[in-house]
């Protein structure tokens, strides 16, 4: 009797005999869709999916949804989604919320447009952060689809804040234990890394400047495991302390955290997607493509308190 033959006749053990065909590749023979790792720490893209037909397929969604939890960020090919589409999918996940800083497209508020021109030098969240920490309740997740791309550049970098923690010394996670930090937006202001997008497609009911506190290490509310939660982009200080003394030990977090072997990277083409968990996972839009245009866009998915 071959493996396939086996896999059948005892779906009971199928997840295991599953994984063991192949270590990059995990199909599913009774969905039919496709789990590839893109690097050893972070990532895999989902094949043979069709994104606007989720609602018939209950079964696909259950295991998206394993795999954006096991492997951080997902991503999927050749998408052709209109924006209600588009909303729709994102929805099986999570509840699309508006992002203030920008208005959204025509007639769906939920989703923003990512736009770098072809004149412009600085891209919209050219720096490695998880989306708005400064948020008391930051997002669960970020869906981003590309629409127009340039013919090379534009990658973005994911890191996996898991592996980060649990990579440092016993000791220093005992120090991190106790330890908030602030977060604020005020630091994406002085990157720069906001300025072209509020000014061009602003929204201008959102507050200027927004500040939270929450734990340096996070406990994310699915899995269970735990995971470093501050960023280059946001995070200011520890709570308690001064910015001088908080900047040796964050300097050391934010070269760690981004680690190359925490990190996987994704080339971007017209109709691919990214699929995000913002708890767990930072990323980092590479800005190497001056001259040429890039058009994205954005879905944010409601997220809760960090704990």
């Amino acid at each position: 009797m071959n493996a396939i033959k086996a896999l059948r006749l005892v779906p009971s053990i199928r997840p295991n005999l599953r994984n063991a065909i192949s270590p990059s590749v995990r199909m599913s023979s009774k969905r039919g869709i496709s789990i590839q790792r893109v690097a050893g720490s972070i990532g895999a893209e989902i094949h043979d999916v069709d994104l606007s037909a989720l609602s018939e397929n209950p079964g696909i969604v259950r295991e998206i949804r394993e795999a954006l939890l096991q492997y951080q960020v997902i991503f999927f090919r050749n998408q052709s989604l209109e924006p209600k589409e588009y909303l729709d999918f994102t929805a099986h996940f999570g509840k699309p919320v508006e992002y203030p800083f920008v208005r959204g497209i025509d007639g769906y508020p939920e989703i923003i447009q990512v736009l770098k021109q072809e004149h412009e030098t600085i891209n919209f969240g050219g720096i490695w952060h998880s989306d708005t920490s400064y948020f008391e309740n930051p997002p669960m997740g970020s869906v981003l689809m590309a629409k127009e791309v340039p013919p090379y550049g534009g990658d973005t970098l994911f890191a996996n804040q898991y592996a980060a923690y649990e990579s440092l010394s016993e000791g220093l996670k005992q120090t991190l234990s106790t330890l908030k930090a602030v977060s604020t937006s005020a630091k994406a202001d002085a990157s720069k890394t906001r300025e072209d997008r509020i000014r061009d497609s602003g929204n201008a009911s959102a507050q200027s400047s927004l500040e939270a506190v929450h734990p340096v290490v996070r406990t994310h509310p699915e899995t269970g495991r735990k995971a470093l939660y501050v960023n280059v982009a946001h995070t200011s200080h520890f709570e308690g302390w001064t910015e001088e003394e908080s900047a040796p030990l964050l300097q050391y977090l934010f070269q760690h955290q981004v680690k190359p072997e925490f990190t996987c990277r994704f080339r971007w083409e017209v109709g691919s997607i990214a699929f995000w968990d913002n708890r767990c996972a930072q990323h980092n839009p590479i800005n190497d493509y001056h001259g040429f245009r890039r058009r994205m866009l954005r879905i944010t998915l409601e997220g809760d308190r960090p704990v």
